[in-house]
This record gives C-alpha cells, sequence and structure tokens, in this order.
C-alpha cells in the first residue's frame, strides 16, 4: 500500500514537473526546437535548418513552394516554410477561423490592414496570440530598426496603444505610392480631336468640358455614344470630387488639428449638387452606380470615354503604354466653396503585413527572416527574384529577360516567381536601384510630381483604438456607413431630392455621429502627442 502511494506521488510529481516545464517554455516563447542559435549577420539565419509555418493570401498564380524567390531565400537563410495560402477573396474568413480555432500559423505574412485589422492586432497582442515585436526589432533586425529611427511617423502608425508593435507594415515609395485612389485619366484621342489645350483647373471648367464631350463627336464615329464620365459606384473617383470640394475623405478627416465627418458638411452637399447635375444631364453616365468594372472597361474599349479612373489608363482603355502616354492625368479641381488646390494623399503604409504568433518557436529567425527585405537589396531580390529568371547580370549590369512564353506579362510571370505580387508583402517597396525607367514610368512621375505631391495631404493618420472605442465605433459604424452609401447614390441620382438634406442630416446625428467623432478626435491627439 505504501509502496502505491510513493510511486502515485512521484508520478503525480513527474507530470507537474513536466507542466511546469512546458508552461515555463511557453511563456518564455521556447518551444523544443527553439534553442536553434540565430546568426546576427549575413547568411544562413541558421546553422541548423528550422521548419516554420506561414500563412499568407494567395493570389492563384502559383503555389507557394514552388516560386523561385522562395525557395532561394530558404536555402540562402536555412529556414523551411510550410505554406498554407488560402484564395485572397477567401483569406480573412480562413484567418479568423485560425485565430478562432487557436491553430495559428507561426508566422502571418501579406494579411495587411483589411485582414489583419486594427482591431484584430489590439485584440490578439492582449490576448497574447501576436507577439510584440518591438524588442525582436531592437536586437534582431537592424534595417527594421532604421526604417522607425529615421521615420517617426511610421513607428507611430504601426504602435498599439499599449505601447506594442504587433505587426509589421508594407511601406510604398515612388509615384504611385501617393495615389489614394486610382487617379482620373483624360482620353487624350478627344482632347486632340476637340483642341483643348490646357485640362480644367475648376469644377465650372471642367462642366463646360463635359458638355463638349457629349455634344461634338469626339470619338468622331458620328453617333452620339460618348460617356463623359463614368465610375463603378464612385468608388475611385469620387475621393478626386470630393477635394474639389474642400474635403480630403468620405468620412472622418482631419484638418489643422480637429476631426469631422464629411458626409455631414455644407461642402458635402455641394459635392452632392455638383454630381447630381452632372447626372441629370448625362455627363456622369447612368450607369455609375450598377455597372460592373468590366462593363467599364468594355466602353474604354469602345472608345466612348471621356474621363475616367484606373490605376493607369491602358487598363481601362486596352491602349499599349506608348499610346497611353496620349492620356494626361486630371488636374485637380477648386470650385467656388473651395479655392485652395487639395488632393488626398496615401500615406504609403500598409499594417498587418507581418505579424509573429505565440505558436512561434523561433520568434528571433523570424524577425531576422523578414528584416532582409526591409534593405533595399532584399527589396530588389523580394521583387524580381533570383537571376536567371526575369534578368541576368551582364558585365556587372541587370539586363532584362524577355517574358516566357504563356504568360500574358511580365507581371504575370513575376507573379509565379514570388510572393511580392498582390498582396502587401513587409518590404519598403519602390523604383529598383539601377533600373532604368521606361518612358510610360517617366510619364507616370512626371504626371505624379506635377498634379498631386505638391497638393497631397493625408486626410487621418493611421491610429489604433482602445478596445472600449472600438466597441463604440463598431457599434456605430455599419449602419452609418450603409446609410450615407445609399444616400450618395440617391442623391446623385435624383431618386432623393436634395431638399431633404436637412432630414438626412438629421438622421446621421441620431445614429451618435458626435459620438463617432470623439473618439476619433482622441485617436488622433493621442497619435499626434506619440
Amino acid at each position: 500500500m505504501k509502496r502505491g502511494i510513493i510511486l502515485l506521488l512521484t508520478a503525480l510529481l513527474a507530470v507537474f514537473t513536466l507542466a511546469a516545464c512546458k508552461s515555463d517554455k511557453e511563456s518564455s516563447g521556447e518551444s523544443a526546437s527553439a534553442n536553434v542559435e540565430v546568426n546576427e549577420e549575413g547568411f544562413p539565419i541558421v546553422d541548423e535548418e528550422i521548419e516554420l509555418s506561414v500563412m499568407a493570401p494567395g493570389t492563384g498564380i502559383a503555389e507557394w513552394e514552388d516560386m523561385a524567390t522562395l525557395k532561394e531565400y530558404s536555402e540562402m537563410t536555412n529556414i523551411k516554410m510550410e505554406y498554407t495560402t488560402p484564395p485572397l477573396s477567401d483569406f480573412q474568413t480562413k484567418l479568423n477561423l485560425a485565430f478562432a480555432s487557436g491553430d495559428v500559423a507561426d508566422i502571418i505574412y501579406g494579411a495587411g490592414s483589411n485582414n489583419l485589422t486594427p482591431a484584430m492586432e489590439v485584440d490578439y497582442g492582449e490576448q497574447g496570440v501576436l507577439l510584440p515585436l518591438e524588442d525582436l526589432i531592437e536586437e534582431h533586425a537592424p534595417n527594421i530598426k532604421k526604417m522607425l529611427e529615421e521615420n517617426p511617423d511610421i513607428k507611430k502608425s504601426i504602435t498599439t496603444i499599449d505601447g506594442h508593435i504587433y505587426s509589421l507594415p508594407k511601406i510604398s515609395e515612388g509615384s504611385s505610392s501617393y495615389w489614394y485612389k486610382g487617379p482620373l485619366w483624360f482620353n487624350g484621342q478627344w482632347l486632340d480631336a476637340l483642341g483643348v489645350e490646357e485640362l480644367p483647373k475648376t469644377t465650372e471648367e471642367f462642366y463646360d468640358l463635359m458638355v463638349r464631350f457629349k455634344t461634338e463627336d469626339p470619338n468622331g464615329n458620328g453617333e452620339a455614344d460618348e460617356i463623359p464620365l463614368l465610375d463603378v459606384k464612385m468608388n475611385s473617383s469620387r475621393a478626386w470630387f470630393l477635394a474639389a470640394f474642400g474635403m480630403k475623405e468620405w468620412g472622418i478627416e482631419e484638418n489643422d488639428g480637429e476631426v469631422r465627418y464629411t458626409p455631414t458638411t455644407d461642402n458635402y452637399k455641394e459635392y452632392l449638387t455638383y454630381m447630381n447635375k452632372l447626372y441629370e444631364e448625362e455627363l456622369l453616365d447612368p450607369e455609375t452606380f450598377s455597372q460592373s468594372d468590366e462593363q467599364k472597361k468594355a466602353k474604354g474599349q469602345d472608345n466612348r470615354l471621356g474621363i475616367f479612373p484606373d490605376w493607369f489608363s491602358f487598363f481601362t482603355t486596352g491602349e499599349s503604354e506608348e499610346e497611353a502616354l496620349n492620356n494626361p492625368m486630371f488636374q485637380p479641381l477648386t470650385s467656388p466653396v473651395s479655392e485652395e488646390v487639395i488632393i488626398p494623399l496615401n500615406p504609403g503604409i500598409n499594417r498587418g503585413a507581418f505579424s509573429i504568433t505565440s505558436e512561434n518557436p523561433n520568434p528571433e529567425a523570424s524577425i531576422r527572416w523578414v528584416d532582409y527585405f526591409y534593405s533595399k537589396e532584399g527589396f530588389t531580390f523580394l521583387n524580381e527574384g533570383p537571376e536567371g529568371l526575369l534578368w541576368e547580370d551582364q558585365d556587372g549590369e541587370r539586363v532584362y529577360l524577355d517574358t516566357p512564353e504563356g504568360y500574358d506579362s511580365s507581371e504575370d510571370y513575376r507573379g509565379s516567381i514570388t510572393p511580392d505580387y498582390g498582396i502587401p508583402a513587409p518590404t519598403v517597396s519602390g523604383p529598383i536601384e539601377g533600373k532604368p525607367k521606361s518612358e510610360f514610368e517617366e510619364f507616370i512621375d512626371s504626371e505624379t510630381n506635377e498634379k498631386i505631391v505638391p497638393y497631397g495631404e493625408v486626410p487621418f493618420p493611421l491610429v489604433y483604438l482602445t478596445a472600449e472605442e472600438q466597441k463604440q465605433i463598431n457599434s456605430i459604424e455599419v449602419d452609418l456607413t450603409s446609410y450615407v452609401e445609399q444616400m450618395e447614390a440617391k442623391f446623385i441620382t435624383g431618386v432623393e431630392p436634395l431638399s431633404n438634406w436637412d432630414s438626412y442630416v438629421e438622421t446621421i446625428q441620431n445614429m451618435n455621429i458626435d459620438e463617432y467623432v470623439e473618439v476619433h478626435q482622441a485617436a488622433y491627439d493621442r497619435w499626434s502627442e506619440s
């Protein structure tokens, strides 16, 4: 009997000892494979190969384990990755399920703030599911550390209220990184046909040109089929027209430290009045609120559009880059209620690009793995892959190779080589050092530097909310956003007369808009003072 008790106590002691050891390892981020020594400089990152799991959104072009860039980087680092890449369209659902089940990967890569939202960062960071990165950055990530020291606004924008960094950003540089949305582009053929030598700079001049587009047959086919202006639900062009009436955002914006909600302002009413005028006179496509992007592009390829939004004009028109040189970017407009030229500016920061979870047995190696991509050399490697695919070295000069058969473009081919395609990969992106720019790239630089950079202002900084503030916002935002979206379409199309403006504003006020603004004001004040 006594011997049995002793054996039982011995077994219990062993269980408790193992549990205590496991607990100690979990609390310190250790695991059975976490004792691998990390080399602080150069490659490989570890002498003894380790394996880590990665969850990332897939674009469907290639399997990540087959991508030449990742295969080469695995050899360079001695870190083997196991990739789970649900489709981009389904990624947020899969990520939420992974968090909910507790079966989350060691690394979350390329999610971006639309999928790994700021609220999720705060929530899962406070729960301990996402590891704080600031100490790892300080000790093991010299490129990231340098970036944050040289750019305090980036550091402020990725640091949560509790002082921790739970995700790394994608930082975008270069001309298109300034664009808040895809720009508006004029049809250069139409401008030439009408002898237009100077683009409109005011809303009145813009209206006059739209009338000419509609009535003077600029496409020369003898039919009244011209569409002066169009969009898909105003999703792209809205920002540029709001700016003409003194607003930088369709929602919360900051001006001289004061936060306001623009859809209840007199400026917004003037915007709606102007767009309604364009719609009533069929200068704005009657199908704007019902058509798809594919339908928009079909009209562009039929040479029926005068001005239209897209990332590049040839995406809509189907022209070549050379032909697109004749399609100028819009000139920012002023109006009777806003005589100062302003334009919304993209902050160039996409949060949620890289996070390390508490499941990760080697956070030090993981932060070193991603740190390389925040150097110019690392970005070039990530973006264009190893030699022999997109490029080769000829006497010290990078020479670009022809795209293999089976790919529609060099970009499609690049998407089969690297994960830095179609997702916010963690890096500092921009022009490749030493890579000559095409004539079209020079054109984009010139148009951006002339028409956007001098007037650009970030509408509202990237902030974090407290858990309580997030609850307040969540209780207001869904119904508010839905109502404002519906009413914009109704006011512009005339389904709802603008004589009902006061009733519209009163409805928004009853949705606790003052509380909504106050929360964002508090968040802005914290950001500004940090």
